[in-house]
């Protein structure tokens, strides 16, 4: 998957307050990033969460780091 996070994650003002989430769902990207860093494998998260995608994680992850680079440069 490319970089481009775009096609994954929405942010909804009256979904779970306006965090971003994926493809419009309710579960978070930071929610994938809790999973992941507590341990789980993205194949534990996909048998968890069937209507996720690896690029679903994978789209996470970049949002993420672009965040955190937005971050060091504010």
């Amino acid at each position: 998957m490319k970089s481009d996070y775009s096609t994954h994650i929405t942010i909804e003002p009256g979904k779970r307050g306006g965090k971003p989430c994926i493809r419009g769902m309710r579960i978070t990207v930071a929610d994938i990033l809790e999973y992941l860093a507590s341990g789980m494998s993205i194949d534990e998260i996909l048998d968890d969460f069937p209507y996720l995608t690896k690029d679903d994680i994978y789209a996470s992850l970049a949002y993420a780091a672009h965040r955190e680079r937005i971050a060091l440069h504010a």
